[in-house]
């Protein structure tokens, strides 16, 4: 029986591909909401929703899919089984990350920036503006 070259070139391509696009994701994030907390505005956490942060999410997905049925694949899992395991894998993974962000996005655009909100994010290089701050400024 012949078997082939464990896929280590496609580990490393999913783990590149992974951490390039996540690097992409945080990067679009803070730069977003660095210029939501000055401006407040909601068509800047609606950009967010479109395919500025969807293209690189998508590329996380992919990453993450090639990473998993290549590790697979090395431990001696036949390839087609490998991606059929690792496809809905990430897919339902990065579905509920997804989710998440589109929940907290909402929330954020709802209530503001609250000090719950910063701690449950831990995101605290975004400068908070409580309502009291709001009222010294006018």
């Amino acid at each position: 029986m012949y078997y082939s070259q464990p896929p280590y070139f496609l580990v490393l391509a999913g783990i590149f591909i992974g951490i390039s696009s996540g690097s992409a994701i945080y990067y679009t994030l803070a730069r977003s909401l660095s210029e939501w907390s000055k401006n407040r505005s909601s068509r800047i956490l609606a950009s967010l929703r479109g395919s500025q942060l969807q293209l690189p999410f998508l590329g996380s997905t992919v990453g993450a899919c090639v990473f998993l049925a290549s590790g697979l694949t090395i431990f001696g899992i036949p390839p087609e089984i490998a991606y059929l395991i690792a496809l809905p894998t990430a897919l339902l993974s990065s579905g509920l990350v997804w989710w998440q962000l589109d929940k907290l996005l909402s929330q954020l655009e709802e209530k503001g920036l609250t000090r719950e909100l910063i701690e449950e994010l831990t995101i605290s290089e975004i400068p908070l503006l409580t309502s009291e701050d709001n009222e010294e400024k006018e």
